[in-house]
């Protein structure tokens, strides 16, 4: 493939210069070489997969090793979004995969741990978790009320 065959159409390109540690800097090299890409592209693609416009998106990590045989081994490492220890109706809802109005109703009836506050209910997320656990066998799960 030649080297410029990425190439995004004029003005949805900007210049990039970054200095990273020799040893990645070769891995880069040697990953565009090997996959028969421009470093633009790689860099491009690595980018896409760390930078999203969505918050929410799944974030994942690519950690790229040089062997001792010059082979190159590519790792991925999917991250988890930060997880609030206290959690909204809405949130205790798709927790549980189950709707909002049930998560209220167990609330209200003081099956389920929470708090009211003013007009909203909060939960602690190990209270929700740990109420989940200790349902016994013959209690039916939140799902099946």
């Amino acid at each position: 493939m030649p080297r410029d065959a990425f190439r995004p159409g004029e003005g949805d390109t900007a210049a990039l210069f970054v200095r990273i540690p020799v040893a990645q800097a070769r891995a880069l090299d040697r990953l565009a070489f090997e996959s028969r890409r421009a470093k633009q592209a790689v860099v491009s693609e690595l980018l896409s997969r760390y930078i999203s416009e969505s918050p929410a998106e799944e974030r994942r990590r690519v950690t790229i090793e040089t062997q001792d045989d010059g082979g190159l081994v590519v790792g991925r490492h999917a991250f988890r979004a930060f997880e609030a220890d206290v959690l909204t109706l809405d949130e205790v809802a798709e927790l549980l995969a189950v709707e909002p109005a049930l998560i209220e109703q167990l609330a209200e009836d003081g099956e389920l741990p929470g708090r009211r506050i003013g007009q909203a209910w909060r939960f602690a997320r190990s209270a929700v978790l740990g109420w989940l656990a200790g349902a016994s066998a013959n209690e039916p799960a939140p799902s099946d009320r």
